[in-house]
């Protein structure tokens, strides 16, 4: 077998009736999908290709051959095992299965078109070149490429009310005025409004750039859709409406931010409040969940709810100093404060009304210079590869893929 020029080869442990269409899928996406029947075939596979990126198995069907499967691709070469499993049978595998980094979960019922994804995400994270088989993505990321990764940021908070677009808007202006190139995502599919509370008109959005691809449209990345604003900031929303939103598959959306951040320093990710399967898998990718809250006992009752949850959050105190002290906010949260931003008053009303961040219409306001002290705070703390990962996990496992 001679490797396809092009994305790297795909391995694929799956039962005879669930193949064809992961094949086709696979293959339209540029990748060298190989099936093979057993452990042994996959061995005798990857004796013979160098250029295997992700290995597919399934491990509902004969445990002990998949996990001498999933052994096997991580006998000297680590490849990364996307293992196929039914929900009801997950608690019980090895524990061992699936314990590497870049190792996935898939739980049945899938798609084709969202084992595509996942594998595309698998292939970002681990950044995995083959020998000789090119440029992995599409859009131009060359092979220096790999080796960037900008901070990604969601911004979240499961009550709505406490500031959490204006943080984000204002965080993104900062962060620009300190000369970082910045990517702010409008990912709240239900009230986002952040093109609009910029003063930016006919932005479209990933929903529709995906449909127009759908129809042999290009395909753009985050990147490529964004428009400029008038701060130097690039925005680009998920949806203009909170209806027909289901081309937006989590892991798609998740791959799309793996590959912004290699064009971006920083990309900022404003979330709906919500525990959905799309927020679920921007925060598992997250560098930080920044969590804004106002100093009040219904702000903070959300946040202790999201802490029993949810490791590594920063804190951001919005209206600082206007109802509970930050203070005996820390102490009731349980957390020290990343940062605070008070009361914008009508100064940020005036900013909505123009479509200008507070960077822009009053850079010496004190608020202004909070806001531009929060930046520094997000870019003086070490991310990438070598930083901790701060992604959101219930009873121990990842809420969602990882990138």
């Amino acid at each position: 077998m001679s490797p396809t020029i092009g994305r790297p080869a795909v391995a694929l442990l799956l039962p005879p009736a669930e193949r064809t269409p992961v094949v086709e899928e696979l293959r339209k996406a540029g990748y060298d999908p190989l099936t093979v029947e057993s452990s042994q075939g996959l061995g005798d596979l990857l004796a013979t290709r160098r250029d295997i990126a992700v290995g597919v198995v399934d491990v509902e069907g004969h445990p002990e051959d998949a996990t001498r499967a999933w052994e096997l691709l991580h006998t000297g070469r680590d490849i990364p095992a996307l293992l196929v499993v039914n929900p009801a049978t997950l608690d019980r595998l090895d524990p061992a299965v699936g314990s590497h980094d870049n190792d996935e979960y898939l739980t049945r019922p899938y798609s084709a078109e969202s084992i595509r994804w996942r594998v595309e995400a698998i292939v970002i994270r681990s950044s995995t070149v083959s020998d000789g088989s090119g440029v992995m993505l599409a859009g131009g990321l060359d092979a220096a490429d790999w080796a960037r990764r900008g901070q990604l940021v969601a911004v979240f908070n499961p009550k709505g009310g406490v500031g959490k677009t204006m943080i984000a808007v204002n965080l993104a202006a900062a962060l620009t005025a300190r000369g970082k190139r910045v990517l702010l995502v409008d990912a709240d599919t239900v009230t986002g409004h952040i093109p609009s509370s910029l003063g930016m008109e006919g932005v479209g959005s990933v929903v529709d750039a995906w449909r127009d691809e759908q129809d042999g449209g290009p395909a753009l990345s985050f990147d490529e859709q964004a428009s400029a604003h008038s701060s130097g900031l690039k925005v680009v929303a998920l949806s203009s409406s909170p209806i027909h939103t289901d081309i937006l598959e989590p892991e798609r959306v998740a791959q799309a931010l793996a590959q912004a951040r290699r064009a971006a320093d920083v990309v900022i990710v404003d979330l709906h409040p919500s525990y959905s399967p799309l927020n679920r898998a921007v925060f598992d990718m997250a560098d930080r969940i920044m969590v804004p809250v106002t100093p009040d006992l219904p702000a903070i009752r959300a946040v202790l709810k999201l802490v029993e949850v949810a490791d590594e959050l920063c804190i951001v105190v919005n209206r600082a100093q206007s109802g509970v002290s930050v203070a005996d906010l820390e102490r009731t949260v349980g957390l020290p404060a990343f940062g605070q931003v008070r009361s914008g008053g009508m100064l940020v009303v005036k900013a909505l009304n123009e479509g200008r961040s507070l960077v822009e219409l009053a850079p010496r306001e004190r608020i202004t210079q909070e806001f531009l002290t929060l930046a520094d705070s997000v870019v003086g703390v070490e991310s990438g590869a070598e930083s901790a990962k701060a992604g959101l996990r219930l009873f121990g496992r990842p809420l969602a893929v990882r990138t």
